[in-house]
């Protein structure tokens, strides 16, 4: 297994999202005790014998407002109850995000104070069983709370021993170039990955995967296939179909191939929720694309995105 650095891990150079099998918009199988035990599970256990050693999850990916912290007690039992041994157990590496709330009436928002931070840090040690998270990273940005403030509460889980390393998620390139002045780089003990959006037909963020090879940060692309409504504009997009058919691998495969390949500093979590999926996403390590190949899928990516409303509203810097 390919293998990426993150901050003081080594890790598989592809993860598994496990936001899907918790999400009641994406019928997800951890749900249903019976597709649970069956499939969510299994395709977890798959990823993990193939040698996947990282797994993304957030407190906030349940079905239900009052059920926060689903998908992490989920990929605590897939993990717990796989046949690996201690050793390649304590190699896995699970990251989780926190930062969004979620009331009664599903009520979204967001809070960056240091108590809330505090508490969805704690709730989510306890939902994965473990009395220190490997990565934690800050979801969203509080636009009610000035960026500098927000972002060293999130440097306090780290002092305060809650967590072994600090990531963010949606920052632009100029909050993440602040919040390392403030934090320091990988090798300083400082922000070790940023989780943005990023996939063939995303390409928004740049600027920020340039500062992440800059300072060795890991970027970890969410939606890296366009997300579940979405992904089917890879598969019929001419160039990635084209290639695929002669290399003989999904185009879902290539696109992964395409982003490792596009920088070192990536490392995509495709969403897989079964196991020949998961398995498939694992192929795109395998795929030698060649400079001819990686050009031509450069110069014919689909038609961009619409720019993430994921990266709005932006909180005000401290005057």
């Amino acid at each position: 297994m390919k293998t990426r650095k993150l901050g003081t891990r080594e890790v598989s150079a592809i993860g598994i999202g496990c936001m899907n099998v918790s999400w009641i918009w994406s019928n997800g199988a951890a749900l249903d005790p019976v597709r649970r035990v069956e499939e969510a599970i299994p395709a977890i256990h798959a990823g993990l014998d193939a040698g996947i050693t990282f797994l993304d999850t957030a407190d906030i990916y349940a079905p239900t407002w009052d059920a926060m912290g689903h998908n992490e007690e989920f990929v605590a039992e897939a993990l717990r109850t796989w046949s690996g041994s201690k050793e390649q157990k304590d190699r896995v590496v699970i990251a989780t995000k926190g930062g969004i709330t979620r009331s009664e009436g599903e009520v979204w928002g967001r809070n960056g104070s240091l108590d809330y931070l505090l508490e969805a840090t704690e709730r989510s040690m306890k939902a994965l069983g473990v009395d220190k998270i490997d990565l934690w990273q800050h979801h969203r940005l509080d636009p009610s709370i000035d960026f500098e403030t927000q972002f060293e509460n999130v440097l306090e889980l780290k002092i305060r021993g809650l967590v072994d390393q600090i990531g963010v998620s949606n920052y632009d390139a100029n909050q993440l170039k602040i919040a390392l002045d403030i934090a320091g780089t990988p090798a300083e003990g400082g922000v070790v990955s940023i989780q943005n959006e990023f996939s063939p037909r995303y390409r928004y963020d740049l600027d920020v995967l340039e500062v992440c090879e800059e300072h060795e940060i890991t970027f970890l692309p969410w939606s890296p296939l366009g997300g579940v409504r979405t992904k089917s504009e890879i598969q019929s997009a001419s160039a990635f179909e084209e290639v695929s058919e002669k290399l003989g691998v999904s185009p879902f495969a290539l696109a992964l191939a395409w982003e490792i390949r596009y920088s070192e500093a990536v490392l995509p979590i495709p969403g897989a929720t079964r196991a020949e999926s998961v398995l498939d996403c694992v192929s795109a390590l395998d795929i030698k694309l060649s400079d001819e190949d990686f050009h031509y899928l450069s110069s014919h990516l689909p038609e961009q995105a619409e720019y993430s409303s994921e990266l709005m509203p932006k909180p005000e810097y401290r005057s």
